[in-house]
């Protein structure tokens, strides 16, 4: 999936946490066939990146032909992959609207456990920000209200909200009785 230039491409998205396992992952190249090959290339991109200081911003690096821009947020660790000819500046833009919407999602508490409560926000973000490898959009709270749009109003009865909402009705409401 080369970029001709005119479009650039995305090869894969991962959020992996702090071992390096995974927490969410899509891939849009075929540069891995297998889901061994892809687990070999997440535990060597986690391996030669977990050294290094990406916390405050993103640090990019080239690693088997591929440009890897990456940050690490307490236990986890965003990765996005392009082809060794793709611009650095869109892959981190691409990077940087994932973090944003996920940050947005988590409502500021970006870790492990938050982010597996609520996996199916982060899939669904990363549905919107890339399509077979297209790049569909950057900016973070867009994405962060399109994933939430695609979810039941926080207003719906109990019985038609995902157990995912449903416990977040119940947080907020619950804080809410106590800050009153």
């Amino acid at each position: 999936m080369a970029s001709n230039g005119l479009c650039p491409s995305i090869k894969n998205i991962l959020l992996l946490d702090s071992e390096g396992k995974r927490v969410a992952v899509k891939y849009y190249s075929d540069d891995w066939p297998t889901n061994s090959s892809k687990l070999a290339f997440e535990k060597f991109v986690f391996t030669k990146t977990v050294k290094t200081n990406a916390r405050t911003e993103a640090e990019i690096t080239l690693l088997e032909n591929n440009i890897v821009v990456y940050k690490f947020v307490q236990d986890l660790h965003f990765f996005v992959t392009g082809g060794d000819d793709e611009n650095e500046l869109i892959l981190s833009s691409v990077l940087q609207g994932f973090f944003d919407a996920v940050t947005l999602l988590l409502r500021s508490n970006v870790d492990k456990s938050e982010a597996l409560e609520n996996l199916d926000l982060i899939l669904l973000c990363l549905d919107e920000i890339v399509d077979g490898g297209i790049i569909l959009e950057t900016n973070g709270p867009l994405i962060a209200e399109k994933v939430t749009s695609h979810n039941m109003d926080a207003d719906a009865p109990l019985s038609e909200q995902t157990l995912t909402q449903a416990w977040a009705t119940a947080r907020d409401t619950f804080t809410r009785t106590l800050l009153t």
